[in-house]
C-alpha cells in the first residue's frame, strides 16, 4: 500500500512537471522569444541530469539481472525456450509495426499534401555527417562486443545482453563453484534497483525541463505547420496501441488493466523525456510487482530493449517514405518491403534515446536513392513524434514480458 502510494505521488509529480514544462515554454517562446535558445540550452540540462543518472545504472543493471536469471533458471532448455518464444514475438511485433507505418504512409500520402518548400529547409549535417551505411559487417561487429567495458562504457545494452547471456549460461554449467558469484551479482542487483528509487524522484524535474526546452524552441504554432503529417503519425500510434492491447488482452485477460496502473509512471516518463531507455530499471521493478517472475524480467526486458522497439518500428518506415513522398522519388511494392526487410535488420539494437531512430533513417533513405539530407524536413516536430514512440516502446516491451511470463507459467 505504501509503494502504491509513493507511485502515486510520483505519477502526480511527473505530470505536474509535464504541465509546467509546456505552460514555462509556451512563456518563453511568446513572451521573450530572443532568449529562447539559451533558456532551451539551460533547461534542458534537467533532462539531461535525470537521464545521465538513469543511464548510469542500466549496464550493472542489465549485466547484474540477465547473469543472476539465466544462472537460477539452472536448465539451459528453459532459456532457449524463453529466448525462442522472446525473439519470435519481437520479430513478428515488429513486423507488424513496420507494415503499419507503410501501408498508411501509402493510404494518407501526408508527404504529397504537405505543402513543404524544400529549397527553404537548413540541411542536419551534422545528423547526416554522423551516420554510416548499413553492412552485414557493420551489424556483427555492433552485436559482438569487442570488450565488456567498451560495451559498459558506452551503454551498448545488445553488447551487454551478449555477453551477459553467454556468462549466465558458463555460470550455470560450473554449478557450485559458481554460486558465490550469482550469490555478489544478486546482491548488487538489489542494491542497484534501490538506486533506482532515488532516481526516480528526479524524474519531474527532468520531465519539466525536456519538455519546457522543447516547446521553447518550437512553440506550439509547429503543430499548425506539420498538422498533416502529425496527425497521420498520431493515427498510427493509436492503432498500434489498439493492436497491442487486443493482444496483451487476449494473453493477459483483465489483469491487463492492473498492468496499465503500474505501467502509468513509466509511460509518462517516456512521453515527457522521449527515452525508452530512462525508465528500464523502474519499469524491472513494476513488472516484477506486477507478479511477473524476476527470472523472466531480466532475461526478456534487456532483449526487448534491443529487438522490439515498436513504436520506432513504425514510425521508421513512414519518415523514410515520407521524405520519399515529399522529393516526388517513386517507390514500388517490391521496392518498400526490401527496405521494410533492411530496417528490421538496422534497428536492432539501436539504443533507446532521443533521435537514435533518426540515425537509422537516415542510414536506410542513402541506400534507396532518398536524400538523407530530407531528414531536415522531419527535425522540428521529431521530438514530439519521439515522445509518442518512447511511450509505444515501452508499453510494447511490458507486453511481450508479462505474455511470456504467462506462457512460462
Amino acid at each position: 500500500m505504501q509503494r502504491l502510494k509513493s507511485n502515486n505521488k510520483l505519477f502526480i509529480a511527473i505530470l505536474i512537471g509535464l504541465l509546467l514544462g509546456i505552460l514555462s515554454g509556451a512563456l518563453v517562446f511568446y513572451r521573450m522569444p530572443d532568449s529562447a535558445p539559451v533558456f532551451a540550452k539551460n533547461i534542458k540540462l534537467l533532462g539531461t541530469v535525470f537521464i545521465r543518472g538513469v543511464q548510469m545504472i542500466i549496464a550493472p543493471l542489465v549485466f547484474s539481472t540477465l547473469v543472476v536469471g539465466i544462472a537460477k533458471m539452472g536448465d539451459i532448455k528453459m532459456v532457449g525456450r524463453v529466448g525462442g518464444k522472446a525473439i519470435g514475438w519481437f520479430l513478428t511485433a515488429s513486423l507488424v509495426s513496420l507494415l503499419l507505418g507503410m501501408l498508411l504512409v501509402n493510404w494518407l500520402e501526408p508527404g504529397k499534401s504537405s505543402g513543404i518548400d524544400i529549397s527553404t529547409l537548413e540541411p542536419a549535417t551534422d545528423l547526416v555527417a554522423g551516420t554510416h551505411s548499413f553492412s552485414l559487417e557493420s551489424f556483427v561487429i555492433h552485436i559482438i562486443p569487442k570488450s565488456l567495458f567498451e560495451a559498459f562504457a558506452t551503454n551498448e545494452i545488445l553488447q551487454i545482453v551478449v555477453f551477459s547471456i553467454l556468462f549466465g549460461i558458463a555460470l550455470a554449467a560450473v554449478g557450485e563453484i559458481g554460486k558465490p558469484i550469482i550469490k555478489v551479482l544478486d546482491v548488487v542487483a538489489h542494491v542497484v534497483l534501490k538506486m533506482v528509487t532515488y532516481i526516480m524522484w528526479l524524474a519531474p524535474l527532468g520531465v519539466f525541463g525536456a519538455v519546457a526546452g522543447a516547446v521553447a524552441l518550437y512553440g506550439l504554432d509547429i503543430w499548425k505547420l506539420y498538422a498533416g503529417y502529425l496527425a497521420d503519425f498520431a493515427l498510427g500510434i493509436v492503432l498500434l496501441w489498439v493492436l497491442l492491447l487486443t493482444v496483451g488482452y487476449l494473453i493477459l485477460g483483465n489483469r491487463l488493466f492492473t498492468l496499465l496502473k503500474r505501467l502509468a509512471s513509466p509511460l509518462l516518463i517516456a512521453f515527457s523525456t522521449t527515452s525508452s531507455e530512462a525508465v528500464f530499471p523502474k519499469l524491472t521493478e513494476e513488472l516484477e510487482r506486477f507478479g511477473c517472475d524476476p527470472k523472466i524480467v531480466s532475461f526478456t526486458l534487456p532483449l526487448g530493449y534491443s529487438f522490439n522497439l515498436d513504436g520506432s518500428m513504425m514510425y521508421m518506415t513512414f519518415a523514410s517514405l515520407f521524405i520519399a513522398q515529399v522529393y516526388g522519388i517513386d517507390m514500388p511494392l517490391e521496392k518498400q518491403l526490401l527496405m521494410l526487410l533492411v530496417l528490421m535488420l538496422t534497428s536492432k539494437g539501436v539504443a533507446g534515446v532521443p533521435r537514435a531512430s533518426l540515425i537509422v533513417v537516415v542510414a536506410t533513405c542513402a541506400m534507396f536513392g532518398i536524400p538523407p539530407e530530407g531528414i531536415a524536413l522531419i527535425l522540428p516536430v521529431d521530438h514530439f513524434c519521439d515522445m509518442a514512440r518512447s511511450m509505444t516502446n515501452v508499453l510494447g516491451n511490458a507486453l511481450a514480458t508479462s505474455a511470456i511470463d504467462k506462457w512460462e507459467k
